[in-house]
């Protein structure tokens, strides 16, 4: 099918010329055949590089209303923002900031990008701008299956196709082993394919030799180390190299060692990282970069990770050793991708990856227009190769399953449902949830006992009233729900909070440790040696931690987890550099930048519900909230 074609403006048109594309996917097509351009309801579950953002983008630009791009996570949707800007004609906005916040201007947009918890709360806030959405398109929907964030995914989906029957859903994902199902829960048009721009051969990596599906062997020097030898063979064959290990530690030290012999090219990212970096890890990356080799984790700062990034594309970089973030969604193709390490290391021990994760970066291998063909290799190591290919090669990915029936997430989506007056009753509640996708795969039925559970607990803290039956949001609960914290951080902050306000001295310690102590906030890990030492301090520094140390209640060790997190983001407070942090705390600057963006917005949040709390001393802790946040978000921005 040819562009022109398409029902599409004449600057639309020649933008996506200029792109390189002329001529539709084959995928592409039998979206358009399938109605995507006509308001019609999609799931498109194709390969990585086929061509899922432009189907995305032709549902969105033939909507005749303001679209809404979903993503999870805030760097995709800062990259996907980058590409939807340059669109001629389209005014495009991005929400991934305060939960709380209604974002006004955002209903001057044609296009939104957001994140699925950012819509989460524009619809708890009754924004304007998601109301008017005409079309919404969900990048990587296989994250229905996530933990933490697949919940509120489903919700969202549920709540708009509750609000606005005639809303078009475009589902997108490389990885769904259950796509069917997907599409048959939003009665949409499922288009599966496995077509792609690039050949991908796939491939075990066993004692010297690459064992390809095909039947094709290819033999790699077994006198080396076989990661070594893998991404040597590509680099020397005109290609680059993706390369997935289980920990920071791992991608850095194979960055190393890689790098002594090293793929020097004269580039100017060196330079970039090496005049930022503040850190042994950034020193560490400018020194491997200056060899053509980079590693990539969460721990770096983003502005080191985009550079990486930007230098492969550039085809400066010729090898990432990477964790598998990487594989969430940013736009990194390579030649070769080597997936070392099947295993990671979980609280149960060595744990095997999942299939959805492993076919995720395996989907990285081969560049459209770049590379002849793509590699994907999983060393077998002391694993049987045949296991590794009847787990990971002959295997479809795990189906998604709905996670909303977590306590932790259907406490926090039932009181949404209330207070914002979406329900007033159990019988409304129930019909919301008839529209969710686990009422799809399991009925609702199942969830009658962990929904009256859930009513239950936020009836005991105070969040929910039955008033004649019915289901009501307490003045706690509605702000609760509108600050966008947990229930259960929202009791355990306002206790806090009474707490604080009886101390003789408020310090930022005191702030900082009651909205890490939640669970909405991730906090470090506390090893052995660290716990004795944490300890002491708690003990000699009672009187300013709103905790009551002397007469603890609960998992103490589990606790000094927060004191330490609050501990770091007090030494930011007090302008500790990133070395610094470093050192005392084994953080990298993205975590540090993780952990100050969440505890600014829990504070945010505390602050609101400290507006709750009566006492003589609310007037000291609100003061103290708020300077502590300045601090955190001046250092942030």
């Amino acid at each position: 099918m040819e562009i022109d074609a398409l029902p599409l403006d004449s600057s639309l048109l020649e933008h996506f010329r200029e792109q390189g594309i002329d001529e539709l996917y084959p995928p592409q097509a039998a979206a358009v055949e399938a109605g995507v351009a006509e308001g019609e309801d999609l799931v498109l579950a194709v390969p990585t590089a086929s061509g899922k953002t432009f189907v995305g983008q032709l549902a969105m630009l033939t909507a005749g209303s303001p679209a809404l791009y979903v993503v999870p996570l805030r760097a995709l949707a800062t990259e996907k923002y980058e590409t939807f800007v340059d669109l001629p004609g389209v005014s495009v906005g991005i929400a991934t900031g305060d939960y709380d916040a209604t974002d006004a201007d955002l209903a001057d947009n044609d296009v939104v990008v957001a994140t699925s918890e950012k819509v989460d709360a524009a619809l708890r806030n009754d924004a304007a701008w998601v109301e008017r959405v005409g079309c919404v398109v969900v990048d990587e929907i296989h994250l229905l299956d996530a933990e933490e964030r697949g919940p509120t995914l489903e919700m969202v989906l549920a709540t708009l196709r509750r609000r606005s029957p005639e809303v078009q859903i475009v589902g997108l994902s490389a990885t769904v082993g259950n796509a069917a199902e997907v599409a048959d829960w939003l009665g949409a048009t499922l288009v599966a394919d496995d077509w792609r721009p690039v050949e991908l051969r796939r491939g075990i990596y066993d004692d010297g030799t690459i064992a390809f599906e095909d039947g094709a062997p290819r033999r790699v020097s077994a006198d080396d180390d076989p990661t070594d030898a893998l991404v040597r063979d590509a680099v020397d064959d005109g290609g680059q190299c993706l390369v997935f290990v289980r920990s920071r530690r791992e991608a850095r030290d194979l960055a190393a060692d890689l790098a002594e012999t090293g793929f020097a090219f004269p580039g100017e990212v060196t330079e970039e990282i090496r005049e930022t970096a503040r850190t042994g890890a950034g020193m560490e990356l400018a020194k491997v970069v200056a060899r053509g080799v980079a590693f990539h984790h969460a721990g770096l700062r983003t502005d080191h990770r985009l550079a990486v990034e930007a230098a492969f594309r550039d085809r400066e970089v010729k090898v990432i050793c990477a964790t598998p973030t990487l594989a969430a969604g940013v736009n990194v193709p390579a030649r070769r991708v080597i997936v070392r390490d099947l295993r990671r290391y979980t609280d149960g021990g060595p744990t095997l990856l999942p299939r959805l994760e492993v076919h995720q970066m395996m989907g990285r291998a081969g560049r459209p227009g770049l590379d002849p063909y793509g590699e994907a290799v999983l060393v077998a190591g002391r694993d049987d190769p045949d296991d590794v290919r009847a787990r990971y090669l002959d295997a479809d990915p795990e189906p998604v399953r709905s996670k909303l029936a977590s306590p932790g997430a259907l406490r926090t989506h039932v009181l949404a449902s209330v207070a914002s007056d979406e329900v007033d009753s159990r019988a409304d509640l129930r019909d919301v949830l008839e529209e969710t996708f686990y009422a799809h795969q399991h009925g609702v039925d199942d969830l009658r006992a962990d929904v009256d559970d859930a009513v239950a607990y936020l009836e005991s803290v105070g969040l929910l009233a039955s008033p004649d039956d019915g289901l009501q949001a307490t003045d706690l609960g509605a702000l609760v729900s509108r600050v966008y914290v947990d229930p259960t951080t929202g009791t355990d902050v306002v206790a806090a909070l009474e707490r604080a306000a009886d101390l003789e001295r408020v310090a930022p310690l005191t702030v900082l440790e009651i909205v890490c102590d939640t669970p909405d906030l991730r906090t470090e890990y506390v090893r052995d040696d660290e716990a004795g030492d944490l300890s002491e301090f708690a003990m000699r520094n009672a009187d300013r931690i709103a905790k009551p140390v002397a007469d603890f209640e609960g998992d103490f060790h589990d606790w000094l987890s927060a004191l330490k997190t609050a501990l770091l983001l007090r030494d930011v407070v007090e302008g500790a550099s990133e070395d610094d942090l470093a050192e005392r705390y084994g953080v990298g600057p993205g975590d540090v930048t993780r952990l100050v963006e969440r505890a600014a917005w829990l504070l945010g949040a505390t602050d609101a519900l400290a507006g709750h709390v009566d006492g003589d001393g609310m007037t000291e802790v609100r003061r103290v909230i708020r300077s502590v946040r300045e601090e955190l978000v001046a250092w942030a921005g």
